[in-house]
């Protein structure tokens, strides 16, 4: 079996790991930090979560015209420590990848976040970029918390 390629990044919140965690979760919070104008140039269409293990997701955006839409299945969901889930764009099924992120307390007001996005070993060229995409989204979860 072939190593994966990751993308990791660590990012530290004055949140609690609970708030952090629960804004993987919910569509509202998702609109504020993960897509949208906050994060790049592109329009919402339609996210959908059934978080659940087993459930999926479907986060629809329109960059430049172009629909995208990410899927995945939750895998693990342990609140407020441990979320995990596949990931990949409808067009790029049946072949997914794997997120997983880590939240750790640090007192009731402050968490680090560790996310690691294993991808297949011909992605490894991609690892970089997608570790900048991460880091980008964490920076705006950061600003929609502070707000």
């Amino acid at each position: 079996m072939s190593t994966p390629a990751t993308a990791s990044i660590h990012k530290r919140f004055a949140a609690s790991a609970a708030r952090v965690y629960d804004a993987w979760l919910d569509p509202d919070w998702l609109a504020r930090w993960m897509f949208g104008p906050a994060v790049r140039d592109e329009k919402i269409v339609r996210l959908t979560t059934d978080p659940r293990v087993g459930g999926e997701f479907s986060f629809v955006v329109d960059r430049g015209g172009a629909l995208v839409d990410h899927v995945g299945t939750y895998l693990a969901l342990e609140r407020p420590h441990r979320l995990v889930f596949t990931w990949a764009t409808r067009d790029s099924l049946p072949a997914t990848s794997q997120v997983t992120v880590l939240i750790e307390p640090l007192g009731d007001a402050a968490c680090q976040l560790t996310l690691h996005h294993a991808m297949a070993p011909e992605w490894a060229a991609f690892t970089e970029r997608a570790a900048s995409s991460w880091q980008k989204m964490a920076d705006a979860l950061e600003r929609a918390l502070a707000t």
